[in-house]
Parts: structure tokens; sequence; C-alpha cells
């Protein structure tokens, strides 16, 4: 173990990664607590899908925030192929959220017309227009498009910003931690099941076992939601794209079509299910006919850690000095990774951070 740290995070995700690459910018002695297991670990899982807009209503505390955090993948994307050669595929050609009749067709009119009068570019197309962009779809009423949105590699995400944050000199191990070590009013570090590790600072970046640390002061309420996924060749002579509606979203990657994406309070079962499948493909193929002879390459699931309000949990634990949440972020992990690195490492310098975190902080869960 490195001597003399200055910062424990436990969880080596897409949200750890950040905050581990953000702080040992800072000049701090940087330790990464991760278990070095894939089962259920929801970056491994995500679509990488950039998506603020394709979602955002009125008064969502999450819109300006997501809005943000899209927009910081450009610069850190260029600044981690710079720094470690590793191209995290980012590619902003705009998301289309499909309707399929005509209530639909209503609620996101008037979503499009609210972020038009807040000065945002999204647009609405109609089935004429729809037709003549993407012929291949299925039956559709129109689109909320949002042009700035996109998509990126969230393995690639992951490794690049592990690799920037061991360059700038932080430790990552494998280890499973177990409970956040205190002493008196404040933090001390972490123990897990092969080692103790002191430091007076812990970030909890742990996602869907947050709840399972022991030596919190208060009960974290995130629980893991499954979210299975599959992946098929893309169709020959399609130009890529991500489609969404409702109940599934198509995305391109590569030469790949990857298809979710399912919502299951099942507990920590990260298993892929025959009746999971089966409904990504129904709805995946209704969007997309031309899927239908495709062959499926591979299937996998995640567990994305949820709270009970569906906000992330970013800030410091009022009642013990020197614990920092980074977690819950649910189905925006990759959209927000990035910048709640940033946001984390303002606040741990003390300094305002460039967002208002009011609605997210941790005492709002007594």
């Amino acid at each position: 173990m490195p001597p003399d740290l200055d910062v424990v995070i436990v969880g080596g995700g897409a949200i750890g990664a950040a905050c581990a690459r953000e702080l040992a910018r800072t000049g701090r002695k940087v330790l990464v607590i991760e278990t070095g297991s894939e089962m259920g670990q929801a970056w491994r899982a995500a679509g990488g899908m950039l998506a603020p807009h394709i979602e955002g209503e009125r008064n969502d505390p999450l819109f300006d925030l997501g809005t943000a955090a899209r927009d910081h993948y450009e610069p850190l994307a260029a600044a981690l192929r710079e720094a470690t050669g590793i191209d995290l595929g980012l590619w902003q050609e705009g998301i289309a959220r499909v309707a399929t009749d005509e209530s639909e067709v209503a609620s996101l009119q008037n979503t499009v017309g609210w972020q038009q009068r807040q000065g945002y570019p999204t647009q609405w197309l109609d089935e004429h227009e729809l037709r003549h962009r993407w012929p291949w779809l299925g039956p559709a009423a129109g689109a909320l498009w949002a042009p700035r949105d996109g998509a990126l590699d969230p393995d690639r995400l992951v490794h690049a910003l592990l690799a920037d944050a061991k360059r700038r000199g932080a430790t990552v191990l494998q280890d499973r931690a177990t409970a956040v070590l205190t002493a008196g009013s404040a933090a001390a570090g972490v123990t897990g099941e092969r080692d103790s590790y002191a430091a007076p600072e812990v970030v909890v970046a742990a996602g869907a076992w947050t709840g399972l640390l022991e030596g919190l002061p208060r009960r974290i309420p995130v629980q893991p939601v499954r979210g299975q996924m599959a992946a098929l060749p893309w169709p020959e002579g399609i130009g890529r794209a991500i489609v969404y509606n409702k109940d599934c979203y198509l995305l391109a990657r590569g030469n790949e079509a990857v298809l979710g994406s399912t919502m299951e309070y099942v507990g920590f079962n990260a298993e892929v299910t025959p009746a999971g499948l089966a409904k990504i493909f129904s709805n995946t193929m209704a969007l997309c006919p031309a899927l239908v002879r495709a062959k499926m390459r591979r299937s996998w699931a995640g567990l994305r850690p949820v709270t009970p309000d569906g906000l992330p949990i970013i800030g410091e634990e009022p009642k013990l000095r020197g614990l920092w949440y980074a977690t819950g972020h649910g189905r925006n992990g990759i959209l927000l990774a990035g910048l709640t690195g940033v946001l984390i490492a303002q606040l741990m310098n003390g300094e305002p951070p460039s967002h208002d975190l009011q609605r997210f902080a941790p005492d709002r869960f007594v």
C-alpha cells in the first residue's frame, strides 16, 4: 500500500475513476480500491449515451447538470487522448427520441418547445422528416431531435481516466471495501477484506454497493437496478445512429448495434434472462425492423445505483468530516461521471462548486 495517502476512493468505475483523475491532478496521493470483478458493474453494461436533452423536462434538476456534463466531454476526451493515447469514441451527431403514438407526440412537442425557449437547438421532426432521415425506422409519428447529444465508449472512458490518474501518481488496488474507518468525528480510511487503508479523506463511489459499506453515519438508500443489454451486427447499408423511445434504444458502437435496456428491481442479481432479452428484442426490432434477421453476438447486464428520488448523491457527509459521496447516479452514470469528478475535487479543495448541488446533498436522506 502507498504510504501517507491523502484520499481513498471506494470504487473504480466511471465515477470513482473520474474522481481519482481530478484529485490526482491536484497533487493528492490517491488510492482507488476496486473489487476487480466484472459482475454487475454498471459502467461495463452502459450504453454510453450522453443524452440530457432527450428526456429533459421542465424543472428537471438534472437537465442543466447533464447538459454541462455532456459538454464537458469534448475537452476531456481531447485531454485524455493526448495524455493516454486512448480515444473515447466520442461522437455527438444527435439522438432522436421517437414518438410512437399521438400522446407521445404532444408530450415531446411540449418538451421541444420548452427547450427551444431555453435557447437549446432541440427540434421536432415530423413523420415525413423521419422517413427522409431514417427510412429504416419502424412505425413512428415524429421525434424529438437533440443534435448535440451523442455517446462514447464507457469501457474506454474508465480505462483512460484510470490511466491518467495513475500517470499522475494514483494507485489502483484490488480489494473489496467493507467499512469506512473513523477517528472521532472524522474519516480515517477504509477497511477491506484484504487490508486496511488509512487516509484523512474518503470518497464513496461504490455505485450499487454503497449501502453495503459499514461505518457510514447515515443510511444511504442506493439500490441496484438491473439493466440487461444485447449486441447485434449493425445492419448493412444503414448509417450509424442513436434512436430512443420510451421502451428501448438502439445505439451504433463500432460495427455493432447496442440494444437496451431493462429496469429491474431484482437485488444484486446481474444475470441475463430470456424474458429480459425477449423484451429488448421485441421493442428494438419494432424500432428498427432491419434487425429481425440479425444474430445476437453477446448479451450482458449491469446494476445501476438508483436513489429514491432518482438523483445522485454528491457532496460531503455533514456528520463525518472528510467523508464524501459520489454515488447513486442511476442511468446517468456515464453522462455525469466526468463532471462529478470535477465537482468532488472542487468541494474537497474548498472551492465553490461550478454547479448548484443542493438537490444532490447527502443529508436529504435521514
